[in-house]
């Protein structure tokens, strides 16, 4: 645990740094937990959320989970939390197939001029076919950027400043009719 705090605080201060936000829509790498070795990618699908497919292996077990994060900034684009929940199936030796539902919650941070992510979470998981029913893991993940995301150009920055908002086009709408 004290090293996820260590390694959060890190992170927090890494964050500091001034820099242009990059973004980014695939990204893949390894994750490195206690008793766990795995790899991860993620994919952008929303504006703020992201798929994370991993697959990890420990001493008894391998296991796939699929998992749905919610993306929040904290300090800048680059710096943010996120938050999710998914499920996960597999293997675990001397008793056979596994499944159960997890949860997530950790700290992204993209580093500066280079195609890297590093993250690191709290993922518990509660085993519905398992020896244990509940464990509480966490991991540090470093990612490659894959397929960056573009930039908003500038003429698409003015263009959202000073057009209406669909909310304001609804109210227009509803506001002229007859009924």
């Amino acid at each position: 645990m004290k090293k996820v705090f260590l390694l959060g605080l890190c992170l927090s201060l890494l964050a500091c740094l001034p820099a242009m936000a990059q973004r980014y829509k695939t990204a893949a790498g390894l994750r490195i937990g206690s008793d766990e070795f795995g790899f991860t990618i993620q994919q952008k699908i929303l504006e703020k959320t992201t798929l994370e497919g991993l697959v990890t292996a420990s001493p008894r077990e391998i296991t796939a989970t699929i998992l749905g994060e919610q993306h929040f900034p904290m300090l800048g684009q680059r710096f943010n939390y996120y938050l999710g929940g998914g499920a996960h199936g597999g293997r675990l030796k001397d008793y056979g197939a596994i499944y159960g539902v997890d949860a997530i919650v950790g700290l992204e941070y993209k580093v500066n001029g280079l195609p890297f992510l590093l993250s690191a979470d709290l993922k518990p998981a509660i085993h519905f076919r398992h020896e244990e029913w509940f464990n509480m893991g966490g991991a540090f993940s470093i990612r490659y950027v894959i397929i960056k995301e573009k930039p908003p150009t500038p003429g698409q920055i003015i263009k959202g400043i000073f057009s209406p908002s669909d909310k304001k086009k609804k109210k227009k709408k509803e506001s002229s009719s007859w009924f």
